[in-house]
């Protein structure tokens, strides 16, 4: 047996993350046996999610629970052979084998860079996508807000909404991801919300009020969105990221729902297996001629997914936070 490295969850975190949280585990590894691969992880995501799992889902001294690509590097299962890339859920595991459930074989185009495929053409990209079209029945033309705009999920989502000719506000929390918004991805209105007043920036940025709301935060975003949206508006709710470290904000607009006959729904990627042809269709077209745009943080070193983790909450990553771990 051979030994790889893991990145375990010691103990609960309390609040934020701290690097205490965690513990870089050297376990061995066998060979593919009968019917396995063997997977060399290559490249790990990590996201908001993430967080409320350490609090429930997430097995103490167990890999961390989070997805990424990773190379074949024995075979002995017929579904795959030695080079292929793979999608996995694995976790945070430098080698690991399986048996093939949960793995899938990444059909790369070669001219895009394989980051590309942990967001844009990912679970993050399909998220945007289904959320957007799907659950939050966007049309063309519509007015539409995105909280945390500049993040993986929230800049490819308002960036869809601009292809289908929508009026586009999105949310940022500082200066230099404002500044990307407005001059890179041409939104109509960007709000700092760190240094203005919310919900009376955003009442100045849509006249014509809301017909969509991308929620990613929850709290003051969500009570700020509710007066503004139009009747039968849509808020398709990815993410709550102002409560996943604990607190949070109340919320007291939720009255408007009744009146403005809106309909609030949660979602999750895997809910879009069937849009994903046309997702990888649609995607990687606009990939290519330039109409998504894209940021992302590589964090270099398989130890650093800590770091990387801890850093979503303070801020630290533009667009989509990844940890490299080989080529």
């Amino acid at each position: 047996m051979t030994i790889a490295r893991q990145i375990h969850l010691v103990r609960r975190p309390q609040g934020v993350p701290v690097p205490e949280d965690f513990a870089i585990v050297e376990r061995p590894y066998a060979e593919a046996g009968d019917g396995e691969v063997l997977v060399e992880a290559l490249m790990m995501s990590v996201d908001p999610y993430m967080r409320p799992r350490l609090d429930a889902d997430q097995a103490l001294d167990a890999p961390l629970l989070g997805g990424g690509i990773g190379r074949v590097v024995q075979s002995r299962n017929e579904r795959f052979k030695e080079g292929d890339l793979v999608r996995h859920g694995a976790g945070f595991q430098e080698r690991f084998a399986s048996n093939g459930k949960g793995l899938s074989v990444l059909n790369r185009d070669p001219s895009l860079p394989l980051s590309v495929y942990m967001h844009a053409l990912g679970a993050t990209g399909i998220t945007a996508y289904g959320g957007l079209l799907e659950t939050g029945a966007l049309k063309d033309g519509e007015q539409v807000f995105i909280s945390t705009a500049a993040g993986a999920v929230g800049s490819v989502a308002a960036q869809i909404a601009k292809i289908k000719g929508c009026y586009v506000v999105g949310s940022t929390g500082s200066e230099d991801k404002a500044a990307w918004l407005r001059d890179e991805l041409k939104l109509d209105a960007v709000i700092n919300y760190k240094t203005q007043p919310l919900a009376e920036a955003l009442a100045k940025a849509t006249p014509k009020g809301l017909d969509v709301y991308f929620e990613n935060v929850g709290g003051a975003h969500l009570d700020a969105a509710l007066p503004r949206m139009n009747v039968r508006g849509r808020i398709p709710v990815c993410g709550m990221i102002s409560t996943y470290n604990g607190g949070g904000e109340g919320v007291k607009n939720l009255f408007s729902l009744i009146y403005g006959r809106i309909r609030m729904e949660g979602f999750v990627a895997s809910d879009f297996a069937h849009l994903n042809a046309a997702f990888l269709a649609d995607m990687t077209g606009w990939l290519k001629d330039g109409s998504i745009k894209y940021q992302e943080t590589i964090l270099d070193g398989f130890e650093r997914a800590p770091e990387g983790l801890i850093g979503l909450f303070a801020g630290q990553n533009a667009g989509k936070m990844l940890i490299h771990i080989a080529d």
